[in-house]
């Protein structure tokens, strides 16, 4: 068995028959498909066991709800694939997605990781947009963290991974942006990561998921996330650190901004260097509480001006 793909349901009748689909219809073949069943209350366990019985390559667990994070480490307990992969049952892949994704890593075993391109927000005239990349490895993750500004892109879904990564690293339970917690820990067991620009995942949005309805107390898990990635004392050497700690500076005053906590985001000095985004450079002149406080007030004289 090459690749196991596993798929958690959790109240997704309407889109489920279109995800399972995607993968049947695969060109490539040598794979299982994993669904594990989170104590969705509607007719998806139904409709699991319905495509057990059609296809000997698909596997059904069912469990009592435990979220997304516990439905995948579930299906990676039963995954016997040298490779693994997920998709959320709201999206689908394109048909030859796996043949060309696999024929690169069986022609390069070396590769740990292989990130391939993404649809994001299919469906959605003013916001659907491809996220593309070149056809390259990177040895060193740090580069591969910076250069292709993965911290932006951590999605599980459009990656396929060495299954033996998994072997001591789960998604964190109870915590939104689970990608973002387990990326890293992933990274730092990788040798080689590669991205290509063959195949395309179709992310579809979900009006009720996380990224649309996440607020203050949501955006701390996130920003916690990304605190657990500054303890690498080897980020800051890097030229793309100061756009990397901007993006981390936003969620952080967004969190402030939403729940009234006091920033955790430790404070780095950038003076002297060249090319430092705006805000990377104010939080370093004024700090990141007096930051926090000016967006603050920014948003609110727009606010009463509109």
């Amino acid at each position: 068995m090459l690749l196991s793909i596993i798929i958690p349901v959790y109240l997704v009748e309407e889109t489920l028959q279109r995800c399972v689909k995607s993968i049947l219809q695969q060109t490539f073949t040598d794979w299982e498909l994993i669904l594990v069943d989170d104590g969705s209350p509607d007719g998806c366990p139904a409709l699991c066991d319905e495509y057990c019985q059609q296809d000997a390559r698909i596997k059904v667990i069912h469990q009592a709800n435990g979220g997304l994070s516990a439905a995948r480490n579930t299906g990676l307990l039963q995954a016997q694939g040298s490779y693994v992969t997920f998709v959320d049952s709201d999206d689908y892949v394109r048909k030859d997605t796996y043949q060309q994704v696999m024929q690169q890593l069986v022609e390069q075993p070396e590769i740990d990781i292989i990130e391939y391109p993404i649809t994001l927000h299919t469906g959605n005239k003013q916001r659907e947009k491809i996220l593309s990349f070149p056809a390259k490895r990177y040895s060193n993750m740090l580069t591969y963290w910076f250069e292709s500004q993965a911290y932006l892109h951590t999605y599980a879904c459009n990656k396929v991974y060495k299954r033996k990564l998994f072997n001591q690293v789960r998604y964190p339970v109870n915590k939104v942006f689970e990608d973002v917690y387990t990326l890293p820990l992933l990274l730092r067991q990788s040798k080689v990561v590669a991205t290509t620009d063959k195949g395309m995942y179709f992310y579809v949005d979900n009006p009720q998921g996380i990224t649309a309805t996440a607020g203050g107390e949501q955006l701390k898990d996130l920003l916690h996330a990304h605190l657990a990635v500054l303890q690498d004392s080897q980020l800051t050497e890097h030229e793309g650190f100061a756009t990397y700690y901007e993006h981390i500076l936003n969620i952080q005053m967004d969190v402030c901004e939403m729940t009234g906590a006091k920033p955790t985001l430790p404070s780095f000095s950038f003076r002297g260097q060249q090319d430092i985004p705006f805000k990377t450079r104010l939080s370093s002149l004024i700090g990141i509480q007096r930051l926090c406080q000016l967006n603050q007030f920014i948003h609110k004289v727009y606010r009463r001006s509109r």
